[in-house]
């Protein structure tokens, strides 16, 4: 009997009304603003309204370093969410929004999988409510407005050859990223190399997820750099007057979407800051109106414990004042297979056959990786419980050996089969975080946002990179020199590296210690609110593939959405 594919799942839900499954967050009608029956925004208000209810425990989901094909961490928080009903409590869920280029491209969407998702899944996937295009006008909007400086005459000074804000687009296209605009005639504008990120990538984007209100929102965006003047002075949107206009657009993207998984567990979707350059976490403002509607809340961070949960613990959680409560790493027997070093896994192509193969001692060998992401995890106080994602080809002694690594560390762990079973094959699951949930917070950031940001790139870079040290090039270190003279020596770092490896090197699996990380370049996101130093071959804007999801997606004589997964 073949499994259903994701789509057919889907599709074959039965949803909750949104007026009912708002009423049992408590959250009345008239903080809905309806999207057709299936998904709703909520109005900024209820964070006011719900400012007397208990709050949730706040729980991370991450994962280990992931291999191309990932791991299923939004399965299993969705799982997760689901499987609390199953036990007796009540859980929200809040996620990012996926991003149409990889949706189009090779990734797939960020809905969940099997019978744990996030539905209805084809919108979640296409468009959604449009947030993502409102943060690409925002943006663009401000690009137009550098390079109509300067046509009309550069007041500012702006160095053409020093505009650090480029243009996004939601689609991977990589003819954009590099070009040269403003030919033609003396009106067509001035002649410079710019490029597009995908809008992911954008700090509006960022922006958005780490705003804690419209206010927030508006002074952030005022804070915008777009480049530097001939003297080295930062330029930005509020000298350029376009912050008030691009707020105007933001208007109903800042409010949070609301949709259900297959088992009408609430789910909160907003914002998708990108994962390698950014945060890579769901917004501020979803968690805070989350935080006030159930027994838990659940929320996932990009990529793995050394990524997404590092910025979440370092970056998010100070900004919005929340502690978590616990976290959960995501692990699976393939994955650690592949941080043996001994199957090269590559997205696109099938598994090696000889992963397949039952050998509990190759996710032995590649236990180091697990172990180190749980370090990450115990770093910041917070307590750790394995997820022990099973997939149908794995045997009972390969998820034995997991159990076996997590509880040499005093780890809880737990076999999960939410793909198959949903919310009834996560209860273990969620029994043990649960457990792990009980005690007072113990969360504390890695640093001190009084520590120079050399220090905290090292900091980051030895205590959940396993780094032994960090070099920088001479023109990153005159980057970071005149950031601190800039005032912005107080903002959190944000390592931009690969997500394939805890290192700053793609091709080192496991926990490669004796490495020194290379900072080739220092950027500063000032209107988020972060520094970040890139360390190695980051695509702001990808590509698509030989043969992307694009070419098998489409619409049936009926108007129902065909190809998605």
């Amino acid at each position: 009997m073949n499994f259903p594919s994701d789509l057919a799942i889907a599709q074959a839900a039965g949803l909750k009304p949104l007026m009912d499954l708002a009423g049992e967050m408590g959250i009345g009608p008239h903080l809905l603003e309806l999207y057709g029956e299936s998904v709703a925004k909520i109005k900024l208000a209820a964070l006011e309204e719900l400012t007397d209810r208990p709050k949730a425990k706040y729980i991370l989901v991450s994962a280990i370093t992931p291999t191309p094909l990932g791991e299923g961490k939004t399965t299993t928080l969705v799982g997760l969410g689901q499987a609390f009903r199953h036990i007796g409590r009540s859980a929200t869920i809040t996620i990012r929004q996926p991003s149409m280029g990889p949706t189009f491209g090779i990734k797939g969407g960020a809905a969940g999988g099997g019978y744990s998702q996030v539905v209805p899944m084809d919108l979640l996937n296409l468009h959604l409510t449009g947030d993502f295009h409102a943060v690409t006008a925002a943006h663009n909007l401000l690009s137009a407005v550098v390079d109509n400086h300067l046509h009309h005459g550069n007041a500012l000074g702006i160095d053409p050859h020093n505009i650090t804000w480029r243009r996004v687009l939601d689609i991977n296209d990589r003819a954009l990223r590099n070009i040269v605009i403003g030919l033609g005639s003396g009106q067509d504008g001035v002649p410079r190399q710019t490029g597009f990120d995908i809008t992911a990538a954008s700090e509006v984007m960022a922006i958005l997820a780490l705003a804690a209100s419209l206010e927030d929102m508006r002074q952030r965006l005022d804070r915008i750099v777009v480049g530097y003047t001939r003297d080295g002075e930062p330029v930005t949107a509020e000298q350029l007057q376009t912050a008030g206009a691009m707020a105007a657009i933001l208007r109903d993207a800042i409010k949070p979407n609301l949709l259900q998984t297959l088992e009408n567990t609430p789910v909160l979707v907003h914002t998708g800051p990108f994962g390698n350059i950014a945060h890579g976490n769901s917004s501020i403002l979803a968690d805070m109106i989350g935080i006030r509607t159930g027994d838990f809340l659940l929320t996932e961070a990009g990529f793995g414990a050394d990524m997404g949960a590092e910025r979440f613990f370092n970056i998010k959680c100070p900004a919005s004042g929340l502690c978590p409560d616990a976290a959960v790493v995501v692990a699976t027997v393939r994955a650690l297979k592949a941080h043996s070093g001994r199957y090269p896994i590559v997205a696109g192509r099938p598994l090696p056959e000889a992963l397949l193969a039952e050998n509990p001692d190759d996710v032995h060998r590649g236990a180091a990786n697990l172990r180190k992401q749980i370090e990450n995890i115990q770093l910041h106080g917070v307590p750790a419980v394995v997820a022990i994602n099973a997939f149908p080809a794995d045997h009972p002694s390969e998820w034995r050996a997991i159990a076996e690594i997590a509880d040499a560390m005093g780890v809880p762990s737990a076999v999960c089969h939410h793909f198959t079973q949903g919310g009834r094959g996560a209860t273990d699951l969620a029994e043990r975080v649960a457990e792990a949930a009980q005690g007072p917070s113990t969360f504390r950031p890695l640093y001190e946002r009084t520590a120079s940001l050399r220090e905290k790139i090292e900091m980051v870079a030895r205590r959940i990179y396993g780094a032994d040290g960090v070099t920088y090039r001479p023109s990153a270190a005159r980057q970071l020199d005149a950031y601190e003279r800039n005032g912005y020596g107080g903002l959190p770092v944000c390592i931009a590296k690969t997500h394939l490896s805890i290192s700053s090197d793609p091709a080192l699996a496991g926990a490669p210690t004796g490495w020194t990380m290379p900072v080739q370049e220092v950027r500063a996101a000032v209107g988020a609110g972060f520094i970040y130093p890139k360390c190695g071959d980051m695509r702001t804007m990808p590509g698509l593939g030989r043969h992307p999801a694009a070419h098998s997606i489409g619409l049936d004589i009926d108007g129902r959405v065909t190809g998605l997964f």
